[in-house]
């Protein structure tokens, strides 16, 4: 059995994530990489796109960090397999990574299928914190 938080703590964790997105003088971006996704944090593989998070990048509501518009990358860096991605702060700082699929990943998109200067959107995208 999973461990159950109360709503104010969960939102506590939801609102400290959005603010490592948030830190820096612009937006966080959202990276997308193809391969094996490194240690968390860790060295990265091949770069497929870059999208640019609204500033502040979200809300929060019952331990739910809810996306504010997300900026398509007009023309995709690489051609590739979206696997797993990585938040940064505006100043490329490290906030964290996750795993990119087509359903039941932590971020599910469309196609994990990347074509060189096409665009890629995300249209959508939640972080909930505990009690899942």
């Amino acid at each position: 059995m999973a461990l159950g938080f109360a709503t104010a703590l969960r939102s506590s964790i939801a609102t400290a994530m959005r603010d490592a997105i948030d830190a820096g003088a612009g937006a966080g971006k959202i990276r997308i990489y193809d391969g094996t996704r490194p240690a968390t944090g860790g060295t990265v593989t091949a770069l497929l796109a870059e999208l640019t998070c609204s500033d502040p990048s979200g809300t929060i509501s019952n331990g739910v960090l809810t996306f504010s518009s997300i900026t398509s990358d007009s023309a995709a860096d690489a051609t590739g397999t979206a696997t797993w991605f990585r938040i940064v702060d505006s100043n490329n700082t490290f906030v964290m990574d996750g795993s990119v699929g087509t359903s039941g990943a932590d971020l599910n998109l469309a196609t994990t299928s990347i074509v060189a200067n096409v665009q890629v959107s995300i249209t959508s995208f939640t972080i909930t914190t505990g009690n899942p």
